[in-house]
Order: structure tokens, then sequence, then C-alpha cells
């Protein structure tokens, strides 16, 4: 049995089993909150299984996403918060799952960490759990693996990746699109997951105050902005899906408009993006200005305040506001589809 299990040679090397064991004990409260049906087995064994409902489907295709938290982790150590960070981790995978229209089934975390503390463990999970519940998902399994010599002791990188399903038939299809289509903005939190290594380096995190409010971010403090989840669209665009056509859909992530919008946008098409109409935060507005960031660098970088952009027939875009406000999302028309080469126009 794994209570069983020591090696005092082990632990001299750095590696706690015992405190492996003592961390997927304090975890499982958390995975429990994410079991829907179709879960098959418990954490601690060798694979996560999984049995789709494949009613109604003619054609079921799994979608796979993964990624990490970035350095944004980094300001969570530096905060000494370690249980929101595992949001991000969920979100930047389903996040990427829903643009081809499928709903993630499960998840798997992978935490690599300097030194094995079962509480901290327990509350990475514990967000990697409350990004399940908010996507629908189950976390089915995960690992930790302790790393003396190779990370600070409290030193840790949040990885993860899910899987999602859709009938082939309802995969969203971007050759649908044409010029005069709408261009929806979905309001991010706040930076996401993304940009974080300038973001350090604008505001030399390592030796500012992160607790301090600041009047720039609502008596907010820089931290407490710094550190929001990044926001979970697949309830609201699954809602989207079953009452209308959709044509695209982009995640707004690292390479922000210039790099992630014309990934939903055919050939011959491209995106005209009003500047004005874009309701940009008052975090990226004090980072620009403190970091003397240009303009473009900054549409190129970060989401603006747009955490996905959704491309419906402008007939409909109406329709697609309301349902998706009905699901609580902030939703409003940035733009249009246009003939060009350029994929985005900025205006």
């Amino acid at each position: 049995m794994a209570e069983q299990s020591h090696s005092a040679s082990y632990a001299a090397a750095g590696v706690n089993i015992e405190a492996g064991y003592e961390g997927v004990r304090l975890m499982k409260k958390h995975v429990e909150r994410t079991l829907i049906p179709g879960v098959v087995s418990d954490i601690g064994g060798f694979g996560g299984l999984f049995a789709p409902d494949l009613a109604g489907m003619e054609e079921p295709v799994l979608v796979s996403g993964t990624d990490g938290v970035g350095t944004k982790q980094r300001i969570a150590q530096l905060m000494g918060v370690h249980d929101t960070v595992g949001i991000d981790c969920v979100a930047m995978c389903v996040n990427d799952i829903i643009c081809c229209g499928a709903k993630p089934l499960f998840f798997l975390d992978y935490i690599a960490i300097g030194k094995n503390e079962p509480e901290k463990v327990a509350e990475l999970v514990s967000g990697v759990a409350e990004g399940c519940v908010q996507a629908g998902c189950a976390l089915i399994g995960g690992e930790t693996a302790e790393h003396p010599g190779t990370m600070e002791p409290e030193d840790y990188d949040l990885a993860g990746f899910s899987v999602g399903i859709v009938d082939k038939a309802k995969i969203i299809d971007h050759g649908q699109m044409e010029a005069g289509d709408a261009v929806i903005a979905l309001a991010s939190s706040g930076i996401h997951s993304n940009g974080f290594s300038l973001v350090r380096k604008v505001f030399d995190v390592e030796h500012c105050d992160l607790q301090a409010p600041l009047p720039e971010l609502g008596g907010k403090s820089l931290g407490e902005v710094l550190l929001t989840p990044t926001r979970i669209y697949v309830k609201p665009v699954l809602a989207l899906l079953e009452q209308m056509a959709v044509k695209g859909i982009s995640h707004i992530t690292g390479g922000g408009f210039y790099e992630n919008i014309p990934r939903s946008i055919p050939a011959g098409l491209g995106a005209r993006i009003r500047k004005e109409d874009v309701r940009v935060l008052p975090i990226f507005k004090l980072l620009q200005e403190k970091g003397n960031i240009p303009e473009r660098d900054m549409f190129n970088t970060f989401n603006m305040g747009v955490g996905m952009s959704i491309v419906v027939p402008a007939a409909e875009a109406e329709k697609a506001i309301r349902i998706l406000k009905e699901a609580g999302e902030e939703a409003y028309v940035i733009g249009e589809i246009i003939t060009s080469d350029e994929k985005v126009v900025l205006c």
C-alpha cells in the first residue's frame, strides 16, 4: 500500500514521498466538486477514465488543448496566493477547445514543485477544480513532481490539458464567413494569463509593493488585479452555439489581436476593429503608460479587455449579444469582417 512506501535515501535527496500522499488526500475534496456523469475512475490510479455520452452524435470528434499558467504564477508566489492560478490553467485549455465548438469533458493537471508542501499543492488543485466547475468538466487525474535541486523550494510550474467532444457536423466552419459579418467581443476579466514577462518587467514585481492599493485601479492593489483569474467562456459560448450558427471564434491570448483573431478567419478576409469601441480595462492603460509601450505592441501582446471574439452574421449580432448577456457575459460589437489581405485592421 502507498502508506507503507518510504525511502530514506530518496528523502535524503530531497523527495518526500509521504508529502505526495498527503497532498492527494487534501486535494480529494476539491476533485469531488468536479465530478460529472462519465467519470469512471477515482484519482490515484495510473490513468483517468471517462466514458463520454455519445447519444445523438453521428460522428463524434475529440478535441484537445494544453497550456500552462506561464510567468503569472510568479505573481502568485510573491503574493502567497495559490488558489487562483489553477483557474487560469483550466481556462487557457478549455477556452481554446470551445473555439472549435467542442464541449470540454475532462482535465488533467501537472504540477512541478521545488518542495512538495501538501497544503500548497492542495491550494493549487483547488483552483484547478474551480476552473473545471466553471467549465463543466471533470478533473480526473494529474501529477505532482518534486524537483529538488532544479527548482527553488518555493517555486512551482502548473500546466495541464483538456479533452472535449463535438459532433463533426457542428465543428465551427470558418469557410462560411463573409464580408459584412459582425465581430463580437466578450469582455476579459483582466490580463488573463499572457504577457506576464512584460508585465513583470514594467512593474518590477520583484521589488514593488504588490499589496498597496492604487487609485488607477479603483483602489485595488496591483497584485490583486494581476492575479484576477482568466475568464472561462465555455458555458456562455455553448449556450450561444445551441441557439444559432457561429462562423468563427478566437481566444485572445499571447499575441493579442494581431495573432489570435486571424486564426478564425479564412484567406481573403480580415477583421476591421474599431479601437474606440474596445472597452480597454484600467490595468492596460496603466501598463501602457508606465512601460511607455507603443499602442501596436499593446494590441499585439495583450487582450486589451477582449478575452474572446466571435463572428456572426451582422443581422444576428443583436440576438447573439442578448444570448451571451443572458448567460452572464459582457458582449458587444467591436468590428466587422472585410475583404482584405491584411488580417487585422485597427482603425
